[in-house]
């Protein structure tokens, strides 16, 4: 899937939708590396590619996960619509998610992070914005306790 609204494999275990691109996306699609986007753009974008890798990575050790494997298992996507994707949808904004005109959603908030909320049977994450102000460590680890349960570690 070589497209300039799309970073990442065509089979990633999750993918994040943001309403922004990267600096340099044409370049970064044709060799996604996770080390060139945090280089060559704010340290916006390095806080979104590390918060997809702490809740992406199947071990807590997610530095080495973001480093060397981030756009093999997962993707960053631009477009206001939900691709075929075998795995899950991660929303990352309010703002954003007002984009997405998605059928029958049925987004159930989680116990321990109210502001974030899942739709197993359609593979939806529905988060604040990828900032660390709005993803704590404590929220961080609520969405992974949340995707465990749907075997989303055990899967692959």
């Amino acid at each position: 899937m070589r497209e300039a609204d799309y970073l990442g494999p065509t089979n990633p275990v999750i993918a994040l939708y943001l309403p922004h691109r990267p600096e340099g996306l044409d370049e970064l699609v044709a060799a996604p590396d996770a080390g060139r986007l945090m280089e060559n753009n704010s340290n916006h974008w390095r806080k979104i590619v590390t918060l997809l890798a702490k809740i992406a990575s199947p071990q807590e050790e997610w530095r080495s996960f973001r480093d060397d494997e981030l756009f093999e298992r997962t993707a960053l996507c631009f477009t206001p619509h939900l691709k075929r994707l075998p795995g899950w949808h991660w929303i990352g904004g309010k703002e954003n998610l007002q984009r997405f005109s998605i059928e029958g959603l049925n987004a159930q908030p989680l116990r321990g992070a109210p502001e974030v909320a899942l739709d197993v049977e359609k593979r939806i994450l529905l988060t604040p914005y990828p900032d660390y102000r709005q993803l704590s460590n404590a929220t961080v680890a609520e969405i992974r306790k949340a995707l465990d349960h749907t075997g989303f570690y055990t899967k692959r």
